[in-house]
């Protein structure tokens, strides 16, 4: 949980809002996690793995959703609250519902007609009380308005029916118990009940009532032969590492202290300790809980990368090296952890860190381009070198990964400048700019 990177992420609530800037938590073990949990439900659902990601936001709420293509939002409030693995898979399976449904761009079409329904009833409304039947009026304005919200919430429940029966065919075809799918809608029963929520008012709602869902779920899944098999244990005792770090990172450091007292000295209860001292300023004690981790573990890659990163984020890149490229190694540089290790080598400040930290940086941008801060280290090798066409090709990749096509369309027309024609760090500038220039005329466009 090393970076939080700025994305524009779609809502899908009860009425269309406009893109909601949030965040996405990014580590490499939390994506491996979810990675491995989703693989078997995924190729249920005829889908490529490949082609799938499953990406944390930064959100308390205990929520998850679908915004178009093959992405899975996941709520860090939602694994927060889930008990174990089974029940975040249940979660996974009933979003996949929604992707292969194709409901987003159905629910679009969907708000579009409500749309056209309040419309002509404004225009028979207005038309009714200039002719002097005002009563009449409000009445066709009331009733079309009603009806065109009733149209939408019906449309919507029937996605989330259609997602949640989609979700269980897809945990009963990969052979995983459909148990934690169950538990889950009971801890959103019980949130409904803590609320005082109404349970006759389902018409009112965009997703159905959980006890209905609970309902019309529990048959099929509680038929199926894997319902009562156990959770895999391996990947439990990864969730609650996973859980446990994510807690220390995004949670009050009060709390996750009271939730992991220093008397708790298992993996999870040091993962969270280590993460809410260094988030609060408690260098030593930060760097104690991870060397505990790795001292039961000595080869563990995650443990090493953290103990990387509280001292490269403590003042002492130096020691840094030695456990953060041991754990790079070890997990084949993987590009998150790659991407930290390229940045102990440059806050080195010894020039003769620079050609390793280059090939590092340049293998982590080349298995994951979606990293707005590795383009950034990468741009700083280069400025450092003195190669200002790709300090700019790069800065130019990480404006156009944050939602900045100025700077992005600036920067790309600087490495055109300087780079070979038709070299291939040529033509991804050139396309970088063509990109911006087009977001550019349709902020202009926007703003009129």
């Amino acid at each position: 949980m090393k970076r939080l990177f700025p994305v524009i992420a779609l809502a899908s609530l009860l009425a269309a809002q406009s893109a909601a800037a949030q965040s996405i938590l990014r580590d490499a073990e939390t994506e491996a996690l979810l990675n491995d949990m989703s693989r078997p439900i995924i190729e249920a659902a005829d889908l490529n793995p490949r082609n799938v990601r499953m990406v944390l936001i930064n959100d308390g709420s205990i929520n998850a959703f679908v915004a178009g293509g093959q992405a899975v939002y996941i709520h860090s409030g939602l694994i927060n609250a889930a008990d174990n693995a089974n029940e975040v898979q249940g979660v996974i399976a009933h979003e996949l519902g929604h992707v292969t449904g194709g409901h987003v761009p159905l629910q679009g079409q969907m708000m579009q007609e409500a749309m056209g329904m309040t419309i002509l009833s404004l225009v028979l409304g207005v038309a009714a009380i200039a002719a002097g039947a005002g009563e009449a009026g409000a009445g066709i304005l009331a009733a079309g308005q009603q009806a065109a919200m009733g149209s939408f919430l019906a449309f919507s429940r029937g996605q989330e029916s259609a997602a949640d029966a989609a979700g269980a065919r897809y945990l009963n075809t990969a052979k995983i118990s459909g148990r934690g799918m169950l538990d889950f809608f009971k801890k959103l029963q019980n949130q409904e009940f803590r609320l005082a929520i109404p349970q006759n008012n389902g018409y009112q709602r965009t997703h159905p009532l959980s006890g209905q869902r609970i309902a019309n779920l529990t048959g099929d899944l509680s038929a199926a032969p894997a319902f009562n098999a156990p959770i895999d244990a391996d990947l439990q005792a990864r969730f609650k590492r996973v859980q446990a770090k994510l807690r220390g990172y995004v949670n009050d450091a009060p709390a996750t202290l009271r939730a992991y007292p220093v008397t708790d000295n298992s993996i999870p209860a040091h993962y969270a300790r280590a993460y809410a001292y260094h988030r609060t300023g408690y260098p030593a004690k930060a760097a104690a809980e991870a060397a505990a981790l790795v001292q039961f573990a000595p080869t563990d890659p995650y443990f090493l990368e953290l103990q990387g990163q509280i001292l490269l984020e403590s003042g002492k890149p130096a020691e840094a090296l030695a456990p953060l490229r041991e754990a790079t190694t070890r997990t084949r540089f993987q590009p998150l952890i790659a991407t930290t290790f390229g940045h102990a080598l440059i806050a080195t400040e010894d020039p003769q860190h620079l050609t390793e930290a280059e090939q590092v940086l340049r293998q982590a941008v080349a298995r994951d381009d979606r990293n707005p801060f590795a383009w950034y280290q990468l741009g700083v090798v280069y400025e450092r070198k003195g190669d200002g066409p790709r300090t700019a090709l790069a800065a130019a990749e990480q404006a156009s990964l944050s939602n900045d096509p100025m700077r992005a369309l600036i920067s790309a027309r600087a490495a055109m400048a300087g780079l070979p024609p038709d070299t291939p760090d040529y033509i991804r500038a050139q396309d970088i700019q063509m990109t911006a220039e087009f977001a550019v005329q349709n902020q202009k466009g926007r703003r009129r």
